[in-house]
């Protein structure tokens, strides 16, 4: 798929002096597609149920499904998660997620760790992830569709809509070599045509459920189906703190100048540092 070359059009337009036919301005017949929101947009987002707060996943529950809830991998796939499942037994994990590229979707929501918090603005919901800046989703809820050729992300591109107090999410145009992931070290690349169907909602107060069904059919022989949970966390003292995905990789020191800076640490594939000898 071909980038769109919008920011080269603009400044060509203003170099030109001529307006381009990429320009921002809105097409005649074509609807704009970020309005600005009103005040009854704001209203009603007090509509909307509470997910306020920090969310933990429950690891617990990663680490049973990972067990019971096995994928429907296609031959080759399976053959694969076998081996990195028995390199992980044997104190060897594969190295999937060392090398600070996002855990994308869809592995952040069914592996992540990290706490995250949802942002309900006028026509989105957006999930910030603890640990660094790549777990960033964005959810249109404005109507829009898919766009007829998406660029691929490692987080795809996400429309939701409301059913009730549930958010419904589908999600398309996600690169192909982004994991589905049933543990940190036991991983598949969806290998392309994969899309993303989820259903988000409170079960009780505090606590958050994503269902979640996979269809990757150059891996799976047919739809998965899992659900992922969050707990709340109400605390001041859980407020979610910045982190940097290479921040490990590096310790405090001192340049020949004096000045503060940092020290690269070794580390091994497999992300682990490597003891001073």
């Amino acid at each position: 798929m071909k980038r769109k070359f919008l920011g080269i059009a603009l400044s060509l337009s203003v170099t030109l002096g001529f307006i381009s036919p990429f320009s921002l301005a809105q097409q005649p017949g074509k609807p704009i597609i970020n309005p600005p929101p009103t005040a009854k947009d704001w209203t009603n987002l007090a509509k909307l149920p509470d997910w306020s707060g920090v969310w933990n996943p429950k690891i617990t529950d990663q680490d049973k499904q990972a067990k019971t809830n096995m994928p429907p991998w296609t031959p080759q796939a399976n053959e694969l998660i076998q081996f990195q499942l028995a390199e992980e037994k044997a104190g060897r994990p594969p190295p999937l997620f060392v090398n600070c590229l996002p855990e994308a979707m869809p592995s952040w929501m069914l592996i992540t760790h990290n706490a995250m918090e949802v942002l309900f603005t006028p026509g989105r919901v957006t999930m910030l992830g603890e640990s660094d800046g790549n777990r960033l989703r964005r959810i249109h809820t404005d109507g829009r569709t898919h766009p007829e050729d998406p660029d691929p992300t490692f987080h795809g591109h996400s429309i939701g809509k409301w059913e009730g107090d549930t958010l419904v999410v589908d999600t398309v145009g996600i690169m192909p070599q982004s994991l589905i992931a049933i543990s940190e070290a036991a991983g598949v690349p969806n290998n392309g045509d994969m899309q993303i169907i989820e259903r988000i909602h409170l079960v009780g107060k505090n606590e958050l459920h994503d269902d979640i069904e996979v269809i990757a059919p150059k891996v799976l022989t047919k739809p998965w189906k899992t659900t992922r949970i969050y707990f709340r966390q109400r605390a001041r003292k859980f407020d979610i703190v910045e982190g940097v995905c290479l921040e490990g990789y590096f310790a405090p020191g001192k340049d020949k100048y004096g000045n503060d800076t940092f020290i690269p640490v070794q580390h091994d594939v497999g992300g682990n540092r490597i003891p001073p000898q």
